[in-house]
């Protein structure tokens, strides 16, 4: 494999056995210039993409798994990752943009170097800028980062205390958990898409480095909840994506 192939290829994965399932992802990302692939998490090993497009659907052959694996090693984190759910027949319900996922303990030197990568601290010491925590408990150790890189924190424990101060505030990034008391963090994430004024603030997810079967399938119902009944168009699909030439 060439470098130039490297640098445009986009993985798919999570769909094991049924590499069916990912023929009209495939179509998608071929027609916006990209070099669409079906891979497994050992494919890893001789190369990497220029991203990841990960099934975590109820149909998917361990999409969290796997997405813990990349965001767990040092090898493979800086991957991104975009979530997506795929229908037993591989249309596409829903594409879940977040920025990007940190796994739990945190790592405050990744996370503060993958927040100046993503040019997030550039202006941080010019302007006013805050953050935005939500976690069941808050999270001090993340607090105390976010305000040594310059950034207002401002804590919030609930999903819907989140949308609260979210429409009060409009933090310049938000960083979650996974799961919150009354919604998990892709409904977040959904409902912040919805307006025009907090559809593209940054999106963190926090994850354990481990999750047990049941949270898994429970995460993975969520989304289920979340998607169109009519599937994405390639259109919409794409807007998700930077066309390439």
């Amino acid at each position: 494999m060439t470098q130039e192939n490297d640098r445009r290829e986009l993985w798919i994965m999570g769909l094991g056995k049924r590499p069916e399932r990912g023929a009209i992802v495939s179509e998608y990302l071929e027609s916006a210039g990209y070099t669409p692939r079906i891979a497994a998490p050992g494919d890893l090993v001789s190369s990497k993409p220029l991203g990841i497009v990960l099934d975590l659907s109820p149909s998917s052959d361990d999409g969290w798994g796997i997405l813990l694996n990349l965001k767990s090693d040092v090898a493979t984190r800086d991957i991104p990752v975009l979530p997506i759910f795929l229908s037993e027949l591989g249309k596409v319900g829903g594409v879940f943009p977040v920025a990007g996922f940190f796994t739990l303990p945190i790592d405050e030197e990744y996370i503060a170097s993958k927040l100046a990568v993503l040019g997030l601290t550039e202006d941080v010491m010019d302007y006013d800028l805050h953050s935005l925590v939500v976690t069941r408990k808050g999270d001090e150790k993340l607090s105390k980062l976010l305000e040594g890189l310059g950034f207002g924190v401002e804590n919030a424990y609930t999903g819907k205390e989140a949308l609260a101060l979210v429409t009060i505030g409009h933090p310049y990034l938000i960083i979650s958990s996974l799961m919150h008391p009354d919604m998990g963090s892709f409904e977040l994430l959904e409902r912040l898409r919805l307006y025009p004024q907090t559809r593209n603030i940054p999106f963190f997810i926090l994850i354990k480095d481990a999750m047990k079967d049941g949270e898994r399938c429970a995460m993975s119902r969520e989304i289920d909840h979340l998607v169109r009944k009519k599937s994405l168009s390639k259109d919409e699909f794409l807007a998700f994506l930077r066309k390439r030439s």
